[in-house]
């Protein structure tokens, strides 16, 4: 068994907006505190939609990187690191290609969706096809356990639970397994070896999950066990054989789907988002201008929350008094669409506050988010490059 993991990655393709403070980093500041967690600049990914102007990704990598710190990501207790600087990401994804089938990149469901929405754009290259394979690669690389996502998203992880599935069918059939594992059981010394066999059979013949835990943590403890021992008999314990890549769960943030200006998902490339950091006055304007219910043509007129954009970020802002405030006042044209708007205005921008206050450091001294990343790169290599061992070793090229 792995250790529990948390990976999640995000392009620098513009401006940080409050749809990824909810849809992803609320969930990442949570997550921090309970488990190791690591979060990438995927700068390779830019590369998918603005592969013609590269000029935008280093400057809204650092931008991006600050702005998760502004958002309460803490470098003591999370690895941050920029994918490019981990090349086991490039080769695993190069790997998991040789095996993975056409239709299974052409069905998933965003790849349409982009193609429909981004239609400015040249997406008609293996990069932009391929980029749930490079995303798999991300995740599966460090064995990860968990991915905080969107809803959005959830297409993309069962994907990669398939995808690490495969590669532990095709490639998780080791040689000698059987005789391997038995050796194994050897060296957990006689007491041990009997009580393991024992929780072997309780699990696999009566279906006993109490067993399986003792088995598991007693291999958990055991010294004498190299890693490949230990991993060979979890394996065996549960009738498996090797598990080379962790199937990750998804985590889904409670608001994921957060309304952009227009009423469709807050977005970047629609153009439609409020930034992560905007001042004030330009988020009062973009809140005050905001679509609302559109049979509410007069201020006399009443409206029908379900179909207000607004409305929805009331659901995500305010408490249940000021929601029910809104119905009415929108229900009964006793309020205004203006009026309606202010509470909203108002906690986006207290919201943002603290945002304000940590990046300034940051933003003082640029050099302070350069170690950090730095830092961050070097213990996010080390665990790719345990894994690549191993799958290297799995589709045979483990021989130099």
């Amino acid at each position: 068994m792995y250790p529990d993991r948390v990976v999640s990655g995000m392009r620098p393709t513009g401006p940080m907006h409050l749809g990824h403070y909810h849809g992803a980093l609320q969930n990442w500041v949570r997550m921090q505190a309970q488990q190791p967690c690591l979060f990438f600049v995927a700068d390779w990914h830019a590369l998918t939609t603005h592969y013609d102007d590269p000029s935008i990704i280093e400057r809204a990598t650092w931008d991006m990187l600050v702005d998760w710190l502004a958002a309460g990501v803490d470098p003591s207790q999370a690895t941050l690191f920029i994918q490019s600087r981990v090349p086991e990401h490039a080769e695993l994804h190069l790997l998991l290609s040789m095996a993975t089938p056409l239709g299974w990149l052409e069905r998933v469901p965003t790849y349409k969706d982009q193609i429909d929405n981004l239609a400015g754009r040249d997406l008609s290259t293996y990069g932009f096809l391929g980029y749930p394979l490079l995303q798999a690669a991300d995740v599966l690389i460090y064995r990860a356990s968990e991915v905080p996502v969107g809803e959005d998203q959830l297409p993309h992880i069962e994907m990669m639970r398939e995808l690490a599935r495969r590669f532990n069918h095709l490639y998780g059939k080791e040689i000698g397994f059987e005789e391997k594992a038995a050796a194994a059981v050897k060296r957990l010394g006689g007491k041990r070896a009997k009580l393991y066999m024992e929780w072997r059979q309780a699990y696999q013949q009566d279906g006993n999950a109490d067993a399986l835990e003792q088995a598991r943590a007693m291999l958990d403890d055991a010294q004498s066990l190299t890693n490949i021992d230990r991993e060979r008999l979890f394996g065996y314990l549960e009738g498996s054989r090797k598990l080379i890549l962790v199937e990750p769960q998804a985590k889904l943030s409670s608001a994921s789907r957060l309304p952009g200006l227009d009423g469709r998902k807050m977005s970047k490339s629609y153009g439609n988002a409020i930034g992560l950091r905007e001042d004030k006055d330009s988020v009062t304007k973009k809140v005050r201008t905001m679509p609302t219910d559109p049979a509410r043509v007069r201020r006399s007129d009443p409206g029908d929350p379900a179909r207000c954009p607004v409305f929805q970020l009331h659901e995500v802002y305010s408490d249940a008094a000021t929601r029910e405030w809104a119905v009415q006042g929108c229900t009964s044209a006793g309020i205004g669409c203006i009026e309606c708007k202010q509470p909203v205005i108002d906690a986006i921008v207290a919201e943002q506050q603290p945002m304000h206050e940590r990046a300034q450091p940051y933003l003082d001294d640029p050099t302070l988010v350069r170690a950090i990343v730095a830092d961050g790169c070097d213990r996010a290599r080390k665990l790719a490059q345990e894994t690549m061992r191993d799958v290297r070793e799995a589709v045979g090229l483990g021989y130099l």
